[in-house]
């Protein structure tokens, strides 16, 4: 007979396994961001959210949500089927054009996902007797790209270029082509890759070079243009500039930008293009208006920038562990795994919203990730900050307390009692 809570078990082991919690009472993860916030203010109380990708303010801008909205009433709601044999609305072609410009590379081609650009991209590009070498933190989207790819694959040490390049010394000869590949933004510790040696060394090894630029996109260099203005490069010395519509252009969707030759074959055979339904016009044109705002409101970058380095700063004058972070968009704080959950919890009661990450990261670097906002004010960033460094202080002074008494007591030491960390350690796997 079939055992119907055998998948629900297996899930829950799934779950454990991959250092995630399980979620039941109040948790922080799926939070409906508008209910909440409306509930906040509705209690006189201010909301602040460090949980998302809005580095330049665009998300609830009136000429953006506008341009959508017109989108949808002059042309429609979706593109109707995959462009390449359904064919396509102007729009697209306009909106990559702009795209490519606001990169600075001859061309660009869209698709309906970032998370499924990188997968798509990196299962089609090579072949077998080719090599891709990839930085070990590089996001998820990628690695599942490379295990479908019929080329070897290997993974060098975080932002270590000797390695890569003593991987390339004693490997190169063996391969027809080889494909380097990281990321602009590290979206989890919040540095950056090395893009001049990156390509010093991608030269010498007659090497092709893929940056994901997801995180560095509208982040990165004076007027948000990435790693390759943050270093002075040609953004066309880059093979492939991968990017995505859901961060800086706060929207949905992913890009790739390069040569025009590449990106047409692109069109053609790129699976996540050819199989896919195009981009919803409404997007699109959000997308448009977004591109146009960040060009002509350089200010947004200028922002971003000031409230990351803000935060970077004072969270490092707290004592607090912001990893390689270099105070751009992203700024991780690093906790035990006994603090990750309780901290975010409590920042959330103050009206921070900054859900902890213990599942993408390595299960001993449990973290709270800040995404830092054109749109936030210097306040919100001082008011976050003392908010953080008093709980960390408060907690780390409680438990000092509870760890002297047991040892006095003579006694094992544990979290305490009831509190949320051991009622989370109870149902964790032995």
């Amino acid at each position: 007979m079939h055992n119907s809570g055998e998948s629900s078990d297996y899930a829950k082991r799934r779950m454990q396994l991959a250092g995630i919690p399980e979620v039941v009472g109040e948790h922080l993860y799926l939070k409906p961001l508008d209910l909440v916030k409306a509930q906040f203010e509705a209690e006189g109380r201010r909301f602040t959210s460090f949980a998302n990708y809005d580095y330049l303010g665009l998300a609830e801008h009136p000429r953006v949500k506008r341009a959508a909205c017109d989108a949808v009433m002059s042309i429609g709601i979706g593109a109707g089927a995959s462009r390449l044999v359904g064919g396509e609305r102007s729009i697209h072609s306009e909106m990559e054009r702009d795209l490519a410009a606001f990169v600075g590379t001859e061309d660009a081609v869209s698709l309906v996902s970032g998370y499924g650009t990188n997968v798509s991209v990196l299962g089609h590009l090579l072949t077998k007797h080719d090599l891709i070498l990839a930085d070990e933190l590089c996001h998820n989207s990628i690695f599942v790209g490379t295990e479908i790819s019929r080329a070897s694959v290997r993974k060098f040490t975080h932002n270590d270029l000797d390695a890569l390049e003593a991987a390339l010394a004693e490997c190169r000869k063996e391969f027809d082509r080889v494909l380097i590949v990281v990321e602009g933004l590290y979206s989890m510790d919040g540095d950056i890759a090395n893009l001049p040696r990156l390509i010093e060394i991608r030269d010498r090894y007659n090497a092709w070079l893929m940056v994901d630029e997801a995180h560095s996109i509208g982040v990165l260099g004076a007027t948000g243009r990435g790693l390759t203005e943050h270093f002075g490069v040609d953004p066309n010395e880059v093979d492939l500039i991968i990017g995505t519509l859901s961060k800086a252009f706060a929207t949905c969707g992913g890009f790739i930008c390069g040569r025009k030759p590449v990106i047409n074959w692109m069109r053609y055979t790129l699976p996540a293009f050819v199989y896919s339904v195009g981009i919803s016009p409404a997007i699109a044109a959000a997308v448009q208006k977004a591109i146009e705002i960040a060009g002509a409101e350089p200010w947004r970058v200028a922002a971003m920038q000031a409230n990351s380095r803000l935060f970077l700063a004072q969270a490092k004058a707290r004592g607090l562990d912001t990893g390689p972070a270099v105070g751009a968009g992203v700024v991780p704080v690093m906790f035990s795994i006994q603090e990750c959950m309780d901290v975010a919890m409590e920042m959330f009661r103050r009206g921070f919203y900054v859900p902890p990450i213990p599942g993408a990261v390595a299960m001993n670097k449990p973290r709270l990730r800040f995404f830092l906002s054109a749109t936030h004010k210097r306040e919100d960033v001082l008011r976050a900050i003392d908010a953080l460094a008093e709980i960390v202080a408060g907690k780390r002074s409680a438990q000092r307390n509870y760890s002297s008494q047991a040892w006095s007591a003579g006694v094992g030491i544990s979290a305490p009692a009831g509190s949320e960390v051991a009622a989370q350690a109870a149902r964790a796997p032995q």
